[in-house]
């Protein structure tokens, strides 16, 4: 009785009101229905996933639930879960193992997406960054595929972008909290914010990033590929858009498809959206995408002054340059 009275509380201390992701409440102007309504349920189905976590952080319970949403909506329900695992770890510090076995064991397919809800809750937490980014460089990460690790930056990019574009876009602002190689992978975050914020609005996407300094916008390209390859939403000819508009940041555009392609290759959720943008901006199949992501870990030095993650970047890259993607 005490225990399911504690989750009960505890549901209703951290509830996030669906509102948050109406696009009306964040302040993004979408005039394409399909759009707004695709993006929208991509938020609902996230907070879906947040608030069955902190209800009930039993694994096998969660799973049961998670695994319950529709295919192609289903990682966005895992993101919400890692959130709201990480926040209960937070809380908690007596007992801060419920993310590390979530992403270890039921998420561990999911773990892309996982990483990235996690960077929610660095967004929302005192310190939160600077403590994840201090474990993320320890030669003994306790949390499963550290190499992934790096998308949690991602996701606190993208929490900053879909929050507070206002502060982040016009002006554009830095994030004071981190530093370093983290600065380009919270750009990355943001650029697939802009999917989000424009409503995959491809022209008034590139219109932005242009507006950028030009040694953020590989970074924001990289964002914007992630999210058109995982969220989707878009038709062949906007695709081929994006593409004509990306220009010399193609390759970048690509690396981010190859990573929506290999996330849900492992997480066994293809879409026709996902396939679709690896034909068009890679110009092969999604599951051929994904094999050559897989295929650039191998020998991946970890002992380089770049961090390994972006090695692996740029020989996704370089691979796509060869590929016959204009540079």
């Amino acid at each position: 009785m005490i225990n399911q009275t504690v989750k009960q509380y505890r549901a209703r201390l951290f509830k996030i009101s669906i509102e948050e992701t109406s696009a009306a409440t964040r302040g993004f102007i979408i005039r394409d229905i399909y759009k707004k309504q695709k993006l929208e349920d991509i938020g609902l189905t996230f907070l879906y996933g947040y608030h069955l976590a902190i209800a009930d952080a039993e694994l096998e319970i969660l799973a049961t639930q998670l695994n319950v949403v529709k295919t192609e909506m289903r990682g966005f329900a895992f993101e919400g879960a890692a959130m709201g695992l990480a926040l209960l770890d937070y809380f908690t510090p007596w007992q801060r193992n419920r993310l590390k076995n979530f992403l270890s064991g039921i998420a561990i397919n999911h773990i892309y997406m996982g990483y990235v809800g996690t960077g929610w809750l660095l967004a929302r937490v005192p310190g939160g960054i600077q403590r994840y980014l201090r474990s993320l460089n320890q030669p003994h990460q306790e949390f499963p595929d550290p190499l992934l690790g790096w998308l949690a930056v991602d996701g606190y990019g993208f929490h900053a972008g879909y929050f507070h574009h206002q502060h982040y876009l016009q002006p554009q602002n830095m994030p004071s909290e981190i530093d370093g190689y983290a600065l380009r992978v919270f750009d990355q975050g943001l650029g697939r914010s802009l999917w989000f914020i424009y409503g995959a609005d491809i022209p008034q996407i590139a219109a932005t990033i242009n507006t950028f300094n030009q040694v953020r916008q590989a970074d924001l390209w990289s964002g914007v590929g992630l999210a058109c390859g995982y969220a989707g939403g878009v038709n062949r000819q906007e695709i081929e858009t994006l593409r004509e508009l990306a220009g010399l940041y193609l390759p970048h555009l690509a690396q981010g498809v190859a990573f929506a392609a290999k996330a849900r290759e492992r997480a066994g959720n293809p879409t026709s959206d996902t396939e679709m943008a690896c034909q068009v901006l890679l110009g092969i199949s999604a599951q051929t995408a994904a094999e050559i992501t897989d295929k650039l870990l191998i020998d991946l030095p970890y002992d380089a002054a770049l961090p390994a993650y972006e090695i692996w970047r740029q020989l996704i890259q370089k691979q796509f340059a060869t590929l016959g993607v204009p540079v």
